[in-house]
């Protein structure tokens, strides 16, 4: 009970996100498919596409989120966290294949077969309020990721977040918004030049913002799923708090991995001072593991191997790569 409780509420603000995004885009996919069909525009009917996909992907987010939750059991006895990573991925497969794989397509078979390009009026309706909306869910999301991120610029710290119910939402709007850019400059030039070329091309580049994004997700799910660690700071901050007690002699690099966007399973190599009772030693990890689990509330689960022989020189450097 108390398991599912914590990551409903950790991921509360990513649900809102989501479902912001999903009603958005369920509205402005219909009207761009009715706008679509009155004006004949390529581009149209790839915005149309694209806000159909991405109104599923928010259902299979919500999906994974849900199943994410579910309590450990004797096959999985740390827990289905890591299945909300396994829907981001399926979420970025289907933004590259029917998102911008579609678009391209569409884009493709306009510029073999033009179709004249009727009365623009409710495209520059339809993409002027599409804007606005998908700007509206973009500006809630960063600001949900805004309140959690570290001190590090914006982009880098996307790159490195853990939550994908935030950072999918984050990427697929930013696309969507620039989306909605190309196919508003290619309505327009369209209709100025009297040439249905620019609104095919325009699709095309629609579809490669798509695969852009697609792939910079599958990036992201790929180091999630195969086990990222937890923060830098947090792993310091984990090793400066246990290297300073006193009754610990050395300390190896802490090894974490993100189970769910806000659980981490961390495992701590210690040489406890030689002097300790067996009494004294359970005593120090219990303490330990309260006072870290204090500090640095994501981490869930500590596993610490007690060791008795002599230390070797400056151990936080013997972690590969420092």
């Amino acid at each position: 009970m108390y398991w599912g409780f914590f990551l409903m509420h950790m991921t509360g603000s990513s649900k809102i996100a989501i479902y912001g995004a999903l009603a958005a885009n369920l509205c402005i996919a219909a009207v761009k498919f009715i706008a679509a069909s009155v004006t004949g525009s390529s581009a149209m009917i790839s915005e149309g596409i694209h806000s159909t996909v991405d109104s599923g992907n928010s259902l299979l987010l919500l999906l994974g989120m849900k199943r994410s939750q579910r309590p450990p059991d004797r096959d999985h006895p740390f827990g289905h966290g890591k299945e909300i990573y396994f829907w981001a991925l399926i979420v970025a497969i289907l933004v590259f294949s029917l998102g911008g794989g579609m678009s391209v397509y569409e884009g493709i078979t306009h510029l073999q077969h033009p179709v004249e390009l009727r009365d623009p009026f409710w495209n520059y309706i339809v993409l002027g309020s599409s804007i606005i909306f998908e700007g509206a869910s973009l500006v809630y999301a960063v600001k949900q990721f805004n309140k959690s991120r570290g001190s590090l610029g914006f982009w880098k710290e996307l790159s490195m977040s853990k939550d994908p119910g935030l950072f999918a939402v984050i990427y697929e709007e930013s696309a969507a918004i620039a989306g909605l850019l190309i196919a508003l400059a290619g309505v327009f030039l369209g209709h100025y030049f009297q040439n249905p070329v620019y609104d095919a091309v325009a699709s095309i580049l629609i579809g490669l913002v798509l695969v852009t994004v697609a792939i910079t997700m599958v990036k992201e799910s790929k180091g999630l799923l195969v086990g990222e660690s937890a923060k830098n700071e947090i792993v310091k901050g984990i090793y400066e708090m246990v290297n300073n007690e006193e009754r610990v002699k050395t300390l190896y690099f802490p090894l974490t991995m993100h189970l769910a966007p806000n659980e981490i399973l961390l495992a701590l190599d210690v040489e406890f001072q030689k002097e300790m009772t067996v009494g004294e030693l359970f005593t120090a990890i219990n303490q330990l593991e309260d006072s870290i689990k204090l500090k640095f509330p994501s981490v869930k689960k500590i596993y610490i191997e007690a060791k008795n022989f002599g230390g070797r020189q400056e151990p936080w450097k013997q972690y590969p790569g420092e």
